[in-house]
């Protein structure tokens, strides 16, 4: 009897590592059973978005396993230390020139949040980044028009540099822990300490101990990551099956204020990806959207919608997803209305 009673505990044991991973294919399975087609092309589609996201993915992976094997984690948080205006402002210009989409930069950031770098930098750089880089930048400028192209760069750096200013105001009300399910120590002076007593050792492969920990937080980060983008990938398969282009246009026609409100809700489950989400504009700003609305749209789908914001669930406390998004929202709506001002 004590062996059957241990089972359900076993099997939530093993399940529970798996259980984002779980839901995507739990999801691809049932959508297979009413419409076949739809689960192979969202099956295609979560592939191929992998495959373009593997190489961040991959590259942050190691980035971070390595730093917190070498010790190097130390060196890099005391980059990010002293004065706070200067960090944030340098994590704002460099998120908005930085070439990763609103997905691509989630391994960037766990990297970041496992070394013990202050959130409010990396507040900073995580909104600027999905907003901007340089190759959106001149596509920006080619299909929308040199002024579209400078007011996004300029929203971008905005909304990082307020973004990382107001969570260094709030940081003592958002407590001392933001990580959820972070690979490593959960308590920042538990990763304080570690970086306190170990030297650095760039060959750390050449210590079983050290090598140990690579191998283990790089397998633990990558499974978590992997399947939280694996299941973002598919819903939003799923979202451009659901929500056609011209169900955007039927809503945000109009003039006034409610156009960019409604704009930048739309943007949480109908924004595409920035790219694609270019040529839509244009055609809704002749058929006559507001700048302004246009603005709002591209701001706010890149780092509110459901895919960007399903990662950044998975890696920070709830406190924090819901700065996080009122940041992106309002920061997106402010840009919008001063950018219909400026038009």
């Amino acid at each position: 009897m004590s062996n059957i009673a241990t089972i359900p505990t076993s099997f939530r044991a093993v399940v529970r590592p798996w259980r984002v991973g779980l839901a995507a294919i739990s999801i691809l399975a049932a959508i297979a059973l009413f419409d076949p087609a739809q689960a192979g092309a969202a099956a295609r589609f979560a592939a191929s978005a992998a495959l373009a996201i593997a190489p961040f993915l991959l590259a942050s992976v190691i980035l971070a396993a390595w730093a917190q094997a070498s010790g190097a984690d130390a060196m890099i948080a005391r980059a990010f230390s002293g004065n706070a205006a200067r960090m944030i402002t340098m994590a704002a210009l460099f998120g908005a020139l930085s070439p990763f989409c609103s997905c691509g930069v989630i391994p960037l950031i766990a990297a970041l949040l496992a070394m013990g770098v202050p959130l409010a930098p990396v507040m900073a750089f995580w909104l600027a980044s999905p907003i901007m880089d340089p190759e959106m930048f001149v596509l920006t400028w080619g299909i929308l028009g040199l002024d579209f192209g400078l007011a996004k760069t300029a929203a971008a750096i905005g909304i990082g540099l307020a973004g990382g200013t107001v969570t260094h105001l709030l940081a003592a009300h958002l407590g001392p822990e933001s990580l959820r399910n972070l690979p490593g120590p959960k308590s920042c002076a538990a990763r304080a300490q570690g970086r306190a007593r170990k030297p650095i050792v760039w060959a750390f492969w050449k210590e079983e101990e050290r090598a140990a920990v690579f191998r283990l937080q790089a397998a633990r980060t990558l499974m978590m990551l992997g399947q939280w983008l694996l299941l973002a990938f598919v819903l939003e398969s799923l979202m451009l099956r659901l929500i056609p282009a011209e169900a955007i246009s039927t809503h945000l026609g109009g003039s006034g204020l409610m156009p960019i409100v409604l704009a930048t809700v739309a943007a949480i489950p109908a924004y595409l990806n920035g790219y694609a989400a270019l040529p839509l504009v244009e055609g809704l700003l002749g058929q006559g959207l507001q700048p302004g609305a246009a603005m709002a749209f591209l701001v706010a789908g890149g780092v509110t919608s459901i895919p960007a914001a399903m990662a950044v669930w998975a890696l920070v406390r709830p406190r924090v997803f819901a700065l996080y998004l009122a940041l992106a929202t309002g920061g997106a709506l402010l840009s919008g209305l001063l950018f219909n001002l400026a038009a």
